[in-house]
């Protein structure tokens, strides 16, 4: 779900470093108001590398085939961490193995960091349905929402993207069932990614709940 280099405009490009630019900003402002910012900088070097490694993994989704992006999970389990954790991890994915592309890293990481920010406002949102829902089945369920609409939200910005800057020599209504198709086959991925969050979350909640944000 990476958009390589030359596809976009160069106004698009800019306007992604922009937003990019903003969101890093914000994130490092909300991580050093933490009585201690750097005690999680272990947690998120791991899940960066994670993040990284995750785009090697290629999920079979006839006709097309999807990788792994665990935005979602980063955003639940690093919180505010999760931006410039993707974008380092989008850096050296474009720098590395040409997933994406340095003209388009901005654009890249606002696709995937925002959606992992929302996803962990998501997930803090489980403290509300404290007199509803018990412990393990509300942090179970929200951890699989954030892990799911994290990808599914960076889905939906990829396919907006794409559609609304095809090429003029390109066969507009060929690409775009080419990219509805691709957007389709990350139904699936939603509910893998959900999954696993939700299963990891339920893990680290039993055996060293301090690693969860909230």
């Amino acid at each position: 779900m990476h958009i390589p280099d030359g596809i976009l405009p160069a106004q698009v490009c800019v306007a992604g470093y922009a937003i990019t630019g903003l969101a890093t900003w914000y994130s490092l402002r909300q991580i050093n108001r933490k009585p201690d910012p750097s005690a999680e900088i272990p947690k998120a070097s791991l899940l960066t590398a994670a993040f990284f490694v995750a785009s090697s993994i290629y999920i079979p989704v006839p006709p097309a085939s999807v990788h792994l992006i665990l935005n979602g999970l980063l955003g639940v389990v690093l919180g505010y961490f999760a931006f410039p954790a993707i974008l380092v991890g989008l850096f050296f994915q474009a720098l590395i193995i040409g997933h994406g592309g340095l003209t388009t890293l901005g654009v890249n990481a606002a696709m995937m960091g925002i959606p992992a920010l929302l996803a962990y406002h998501i997930f803090q949102a489980r403290h509300a349905f404290g007199k509803v829902l018990t412990e393990p089945t509300r942090t179970g369920l929200f951890a699989f929402l954030g892990g799911a609409l994290g990808l599914g939200i960076a889905a939906l910005i990829f396919l907006a993207l794409i559609i609304l800057n095809v090429p003029a020599e390109m066969d507009a209504n060929t690409e775009r069932g080419v990219i509805l198709g691709l957007s389709a086959a990350h139904v699936p991925l939603m509910i893998v990614e959900g999954v696993f969050t939700a299963m990891l979350v339920l893990f680290l909640q039993r055996v060293k709940p301090e690693l969860l944000e909230g």
